[in-house]
This record gives structure tokens, sequence and C-alpha cells, in this order.
């Protein structure tokens, strides 16, 4: 309790330095870790995917939620759970969505975003390290530190997501299959760490690769049983399910983690003995271990690369692969495919006129889905009334505020006339 007391006295004499701000590296940090950037993948993918928000409109959101979460996490004094950690779980959420869109929306390759995001995070820690003299976590004691730190938390999220993407689109693995190279790799650095390499570097490493290890948990969770081809399979549990069960355990640990303090700082600083000591021609041999793991990883990823797998997705829908080419609709399935297209336009002007906003909004991007998913068989049947039909969905799509940016939806009265353009085209123009 000592040590305690010196340290609160520390904080009285001199304004500018707080009690730590981070939680001692604990078993329990990296279970947390892990739990929180599994929430980042599924959570993310259920607001923007399955309640249809839109990458752009999820982005500014959880934007906007890190802004504040951040702003009571830099207001407190000392390390506590709640703040520390929610802010951990919004920056998981909102990393994975700059990292998506500058894939999905801008189509950057993964391999530049995983090399930008290198270089970032090279800049950051140059550039904290001139300005600080230090890298190590257990000196989170200044505002200036502890913001050096969360901008280096949200760059090392983007990484993370970029290159267990890349992962994923160089070998074409199943979820379940992803998670070992990564969980292979933080082993490696653990046990490269105990016996004495930096204990700095060794912290980032695996900091970085607990993303994609914990994305690919989280998709094997929740990716269906039963997929097309080039699709992801697993439990089948869903991103909603799998957001809850995570956000549940992080709670959970967070409540113990409040009332036993067993990871702030000082309290561990009290009760426990170093079990690492400085050795610096152990670090130095410890190093080329690093270049001898990630030699391995790479050679890893190679092979994987090279074993026969799909190179497209014939559902058109895969995040990491490019749609097959599909075949022209013969006559009937160029009529059943108009046949639902009217069907959904008459479906969501009902609901509009119900007063049904999200059921009408959720059936036009039903359509707008079915529609990318038809495009390229359609427009072999005729181009020039696929053109016009898709002008005319991009309308009504906007009127919705679907793919559109950050705008509002129109007046109920507007989308139904929009649908009911579409509805009159899709009669009047035949393929």
């Amino acid at each position: 309790m000592a040590q305690i007391s010196d340290v609160k006295e520390a904080v009285r004499t001199n304004g500018g330095t707080m009690l730590n701000k981070v939680p001692e590296v604990t078993i329990w940090f990296w279970i947390i870790k892990i739990l929180c950037t599994t929430v980042g993948e599924s959570f993310a993918d259920y607001i923007n995917e399955t309640l249809g928000f839109g990458l752009a409109n999820t982005m500014l959101l959880f934007t906007a939620i890190f802004i504040a979460v951040l702003t009571w996490q830099m207001r407190t004094k000392r390390y506590q759970p709640f703040p520390y950690w929610l802010t951990v779980v919004v920056v998981s959420v909102a990393g994975t969505l700059y990292t998506d869109m500058g894939t999905d929306q801008i189509g950057i390759p993964l391999w530049i975003s995983s090399t930008v995001f290198a270089v970032l995070l090279a800049a950051v820690f140059g550039v904290w390290w001139m300005r600080e003299r230090t890298l190590s976590i257990h000196s989170i004691n200044t505002r200036s530190r502890e913001s050096w730190y969360w901008l280096t938390v949200l760059v090392t999220f983007a990484l993370g997501t970029a290159t267990g993407d890349w992962t994923l689109e160089l070998t074409n693995w199943l979820p379940v299959q992803s998670i070992f190279l990564p969980l292979g790799l933080i082993l490696s650095i653990a046990a490269l760490w105990k016996w004495g390499a930096n204990p700095v570097l060794s912290f980032w490493l695996a900091y970085i690769l607990t993303r994609p290890l914990g994305a690919n948990i989280g998709d094997a969770l929740a990716s269906p049983k039963v997929a097309p081809a080039g699709q992801p399979v697993g439990l089948g549990l869903g991103t909603l399910w799998t957001s809850l069960i995570f956000l549940s355990a992080i709670l959970g640990t967070v409540i113990y983690l409040a009332i036993s303090r067993s990871d702030v700082v000082e309290t561990y600083d009290a009760t426990h003995t170093p079990s690492v000591t400085t050795n610096p021609r152990r670090e130095r041999i410890a190093a080329f271990g690093f270049v001898v793991v990630a030699l391995i990883a790479g050679g890893v990823m190679f092979w994987g690369h090279q074993q026969p797998h799909a190179t497209c997705d014939p559902t058109g829908a895969s995040e990491t692969m490019p749609a097959c080419p599909k075949p022209k609709f013969n006559a009937s399935q160029t009529r059943a495919a108009v046949a639902k297209y009217e069907g959904l336009a008459r479906k969501a002007t009902a609901a509009d006129k119900a007063g049904k906003a999200s059921t009408a909004h959720a059936t036009v991007q039903q359509m707008r889905d079915d529609w990318d998913a038809d495009s390229t068989s359609l427009q072999q049947v005729n181009k020039k009334t696929w053109t016009l039909l898709d002008n005319q969905m991009d309308a009504v799509l906007q009127t919705f505020a679907i793919d559109h940016g950050n705008i509002k939806p129109a007046a109920p009265a507007a989308q139904e006339k929009q649908l009911g353009v579409l509805l009159k085209d899709l009669q009047s123009h035949k393929f």
C-alpha cells in the first residue's frame, strides 16, 4: 500500500501527472481485448448490414461515439475499467469501419491499406518516442502520453483489420481456419517475451494481432452453417447474438475487474514481483526470433495462397473476392426477375402508405441487393433497358437515403412517387 500512497503523493505535487490511465497487462487484459475485437467485427456488421444503416452512416455514428467516450476516458484521473474498456470497444468498431470504408466504398486494395496503416503506425510510434522517450504503457500518466496511446490503439485496430482481411483474401481460408495463424503468432510472441524479448515491442505486436484473431473468432461464430461457395461458413449464431454474447462477457469481466481491482497497475505492483528481467543480449536474440516468426508466417500465407481455392464469389457479396461473371438470363428468368422487382416495389409502396417506414426501407434495401446480384445477367439481355431501370432504381434508393451518404430520407409521398415511376418503367420497358 505504501507504493500506492507514494503515487498519490506524486499526483498531488505535480498537476501534470496522474495515476497510470491503462490497466496492468494480465491474462484478463488479453481476454477482454480479444472479446472487444470480436465485438468490433460483429457489431459493426450488424448495424451496417443487418439494420441497413449503411457503411458511411455507421462510420460517422461510431466516430461521434468514439469522440464522446474518449472524452470521458481522458477526463478521468486514473484507470477505471468501465470508461477504459468502453473506449476500447468503440475504437475497435471505429477502426474496423475506417478500413472497411476504404476497401468497400473507395476501392483501396487491402495490401495498400495494410501498407499505409503500417507506415502510419510506425510514424505514430516515432513521434511518440521523440516526444516522450518511452512507448511503455506503464507510463501513461500524462495527457500527452494518453493521447498518443489512444491514437496508436486506433491505428492498430485499422491495421489489424486490413492485414487480417488481406490474409483471408490471399488464402481464402474459412473463419475457423483463419483463427490459427494470428493465435500461433501471439503464442510465439508470448514465448519470446517470456524468454527475454523487449516487452514494449512484444506488447504492441501482440496487440495488433488480437484484432484479426478476434475478428476471425467473430466470423466463425456469426457466419451461417451453410453458405454459397466463396462465403464464410461458421456456427450460424449471426452478428447480433455474437455481439450480445461477447458484450455480456465484456461487461461481466469489467465488473469483476472493477470490484477486484486486480488489473490496477499500482495494486498489481504492490502485490507482485517482476517475472521478466531485461537482458540486452536476450533482447537482440529475440528480435531475430521475431524476424524468423514473421518469415514463417509469410511462408504459411504464401503456401495458402498457392493452394487451389475459389478466385471469385458467385454471390457477389464477398468483402475479399470479386464477383464471378454470371450467365445471361433466359426469357423465363428475365420475366421472373422483373416480376420480383414489381412485387417488391408494390410491397414498399404499401408499407409507406401504411406508415411502416422501417418495413418500406427494408424492402427497398432487399430490392437493391437483388438488383445488384442480377445486374450482370440482366445487362446481357438488354443493356439499354437495364441502364434505364438502374437509373430509376438509384432514384428510389436516394429517396430512402440508401447508398447516398449522410442524407435524410425523403417524405413518404416522394418515396411512393419514385416507386411508382420505377413500377411503371418495369411494366413498360421490356428486356
